[in-house]
């Protein structure tokens, strides 16, 4: 494997003015729907079909960096008219064979690295990262340096991206989640175990300093050590306003032979490592403070997933824990030997699958669960656990908030004071009635969100006539009375049913505080 991309800091504008053009969205124009989702899915055949024999700069570098294709010096020097292949050799991106092909049409010029274009709202940067196993053509070195991955999009979709002074990123790999939150926060100490992680963020760091929605190069402090070390002494105590961390969570068997990989092995048997950052990162949480991170937690038999996750809050903080996907113990080892790039099929792959099942098996593992926890460092202090599995809508961070502050109002509030108070219908909320044919009533309403984890709530006809009238006019006390005379029920009786409904949907947000 190649050392770490290097790249000094003149130099880095030339560099980031050559790759303006490559763009997520030229690249995906280049490539076609088919050949780009096809890339997604890390199936490069169809890429490489749809840009074969093509020299244009966007072709070239997609080739180059994305396949991990050889491309003409002479074509790369096109694509990168300031940095040349030289100055993509001195940087550590590339390596040129002098020699050339048998057809002596010149040298080739191969990558050494995985650089791609990556888009979140309006910022567009480029991302280095090591060479993944197609390029590799075998199991992954153990050190190696992941790229933006589902696990990275998802952090990155469910972070609070409120304006803070001071921001920490537990586990960085290529910085992805340090340079998000360098584009809200004053400050940013981003920690890796691994050096080779490091190197690569501060590579990524330079050169995107002066990329379209930047962030300040000077702002980000690189730390190396694991887990919580480099933040263990009194100065980083109640110091952050934000901490996020896409962790080494994948529970790997500690047996003697298997590959240990950097980028997604704690060290620790099962989930001992989400267990020591759950119970111990919000003593760096300043007051107000948030702190998100992924996780992988085992269903133990005979113990409810929620009272094992439950058991390592702090008991001082908010804490919303939502578990969005469950995998049983063979598929949870298929999918992470696969990732490594052991194929099915071979010795090595099947060594790896029994280590994980007999780990399991000698636990009483029954499956694993994968979600994001939230903790906030506030009064009063409660504790919400539950499982979402469906699709999200849109940029989760504003959510989390939400909830987080509904929550807190809702222990706040005792009956009397919600009675009193005047909410108002979510924006997103809409109502579905359904029914047979010809018929009078509707035998089934729904409460359906838009947006957010899109919850759907049963209604009966007294919870949708409440909805649909909180318009922030009437408090809950006066439209539950107003209900009770037009459905001729107790008043006592219907607000002693409503009630309990009115506080599920201010939490899940469908109905909202003024």
């Amino acid at each position: 494997m190649s050392a770490p991309p290097r790249l000094e800091d003149a130099f880095a504008p030339h560099l980031a003015a050559d790759l303006a053009p490559f763009t997520v969205a030229a690249v995906e124009e280049a490539l076609g729907p088919v050949a780009a989702a096809a890339l997604h899915r890390e199936q490069p055949l169809p890429a490489r079909r749809a840009l074969a024999g093509r020299r244009d700069p966007i072709a070239v570098l997609t080739r180059l960096f994305l396949l991990a294709e050889p491309v003409d010096v002479t074509d790369l020097d096109a694509a990168l008219p300031r940095t040349t292949h030289e100055g993509a050799v001195r940087a550590g991106l590339v390596e040129v064979d002098d020699a050339g092909p048998a057809d002596g049409s010149g040298a080739m010029a191969r990558a050494l690295v995985d650089l791609r274009p990556y888009a979140a709202d309006d910022a567009q940067w480029w991302l280095a990262c090591d060479l993944g196993e197609a390029a590799v053509g075998g199991p992954l070195p153990e050190d190696h340096v992941l790229g933006v991955g589902g696990a990275s999009l998802t952090l990155a979709q469910w972070t609070i991206r409120t304006r803070v002074r001071t921001a920490l990123d537990l586990g960085t790999g290529c910085g992805v989640q340090a340079f998000h939150a360098a584009r809200h926060a004053a400050s940013v100490v981003a920690t890796d175990v691994s050096q080779r992680a490091l190197d690569f963020a501060a590579f990524n760091a330079r050169l995107n300093a002066s990329a379209p929605g930047a962030f300040a190069g000077r702002r980000l402090e690189l730390r190396h050590g694991s887990l919580l070390e480099p933040v263990s002494s009194p100065a980083d105590r109640h110091r952050y306003d934000l901490v996020v961390s896409n962790p080494p969570f994948v529970i790997t068997p500690r047996v003697a032979g298997l590959p240990v990989y950097e980028y997604r092995d704690g060290g620790l048997a099962g989930d001992e490592v989400v267990r020591r950052l759950v119970s111990g990162v919000a003593d760096l949480l300043a007051p107000g403070g948030v702190a998100q991170l992924l996780g992988n937690w085992e269903h133990v038999a005979g113990i409810d997933w929620r009272d094992r996750v439950a058991s390592w809050l702090p008991p001082d903080v908010q804490a919303w824990v939502v578990q969005r996907e469950v995998q049983d113990p063979a598929e949870y080892a298929q999918t992470w030997a696969r990732d490594g790039g052991h194929l099915p099929g071979t010795a090595a792959h099947d060594a790896l699958l029994t280590g994980w099942l007999d780990d399991f098996a000698a636990r009483q593992v029954e499956s694993i669960g994968f979600g994001v926890v939230t903790l906030r460092r506030a009064k009063p202090s409660w504790q919400r656990l539950e499982e979402l599995r469906g699709p999200v809508h849109g940029p989760m961070g504003d959510v989390v908030r939400d909830v987080l502050d509904a929550e807190s109002w809702l222990r706040r509030t005792d009956d009397a004071e919600l009675l009193g108070a005047r909410l108002v219908v979510a924006g997103d909320l809409t109502e579905e009635r359904h029914g047979l044919p010809g018929a009078g009533d509707p035998q089934v309403i729904l409460l359906r969100q838009g947006g957010g984890l899109g919850r759907v709530v049963r209604a009966d006809t007294a919870l949708a006539g409440l909805v649909g009238a909180c318009d922030g006019e009437l408090s809950v006390g006066q439209i539950v009375a107003a209900l009770a005379q037009l459905l001729d029920e107790p008043e006592a009786d219907l607000r002693a049913r409503l009630l309990p409904d009115v506080r599920h949907l201010v939490a899940d947000l469908l109905l909202r505080v003024p």
